[in-house]
């Protein structure tokens, strides 16, 4: 059996495992939370290094995108070079590929569900395939970078004026305790902060994007709202259930009860392929992906 393993500097309270079989082959899939401590991580890879089929790292983005340039996490960056043997990814070859596909997907399934909504995308600077899909399906899109990330209550509602924020404020923002940007450790458990967007999440038909950062200033009342999200737990159902959120999709499929977020999904994607790091095209991670049949997770949490 392969292993998998994802070192997050999320909260260890969402730690998971799991046994999968894909492509006729067998995984362990683990998830192992720092709760922050990007020290821990480092020392964590560097004992596993050699040891396991592929790394994820999760609680962390290597890189941010705004169009077509890429800008390297500071931070990030220690955590990756800590892995020297055994391949290390961030999930963003699968954002860029599988959540393309997925609301590309979901649009072809139903004209309806974005033609004419409101779409909230907390943040785009980290899933970059999804903000581009979502400008072609006839949907209005808020991009949330500048709320979500850096705390300053403006709405972005064009995908290239977006581009030009994030290459104003990305070199400088890459440069940044990381802490500053997200949620890490015990702070996502943190109760959400309700009222600061709450008007924009009032706004939207559809809340996407990274289930933290959704998490992070979410009100109490969500009803009709789809969430289009990853890295859930039974307890993150729950607790959108509790806020009347109608409909949960998950970009990654339910595995053991939850969804692992991309960067773990990524890795056995790499493990399987077999093919050194630098030689795998967004067209090797698309046909691995046809050969898994990887589908969206939907579940309806409320019935309207």
């Amino acid at each position: 059996m392969r292993r998998i393993v994802s070192v997050s500097i999320g909260s260890s309270q969402r730690d998971s495992k799991a046994v999968v079989t894909v492509c006729g082959k067998e995984f362990s899939i683990e998830r192992i939370g720092t709760d922050g401590d990007m020290q821990k991580a480092i020392a964590l890879i560097r004992e596993l290094d050699g040891k396991v089929a592929a790394f994820g790292m999760g609680g962390i983005d290597l890189y941010l995108q705004g169009g077509n340039k890429r800008y390297i996490l500071r931070e990030a960056k220690k955590i990756y070079r800590a892995a020297q043997t055994t391949p290390m990814v961030d999930g963003s070859g699968l954002k860029n590929t599988l959540e393309r596909r997925t609301i590309l997907d979901l649009a072809r399934q139903s004209d309806a569900m974005f033609r004419g909504k409101r779409v909230l995308l907390t943040c785009a600077v980290d899933r970059f395939g999804m903000a581009q899909a979502l400008q072609d399906t006839g949907s209005e899109v808020l991009y949330g970078d500048l709320m979500f990330a850096l705390g300053v209550p403006w709405p972005i509602y064009r995908l290239k004026a977006l581009e030009t924020v994030v290459s104003m404020l990305a070199p400088l923002a890459v440069q940044l305790p990381f802490t500053w940007l997200y949620p890490t450790g015990s702070k996502q458990e943190d109760a959400p902060n309700k009222k600061k967007y709450a008007q924009y999440y009032a706004w939207a038909d559809v809340i996407a994007g990274d289930y933290h950062m959704i998490r992070k200033y979410m009100p109490d009342d969500l009803s009709g709202k789809t969430l289009i999200t990853n890295t859930i737990t039974a307890d993150d159902i729950e607790f959108l259930r509790e806020r009347h959120v109608r409909e949960l999709i998950t970009t990654t499929p339910n595995i053991a009860g939850r969804s692992f977020g991309t960067n773990v999904m990524e890795a056995l994607i790499v493990a399987l392929l077999e093919k050194p790091l630098a030689e795998i095209t967004p067209d090797d991670y698309n046909q691995m992906l046809d050969s898994i049949g990887f589908s969206p997770r939907r579940e309806m949490l409320n019935a309207v």
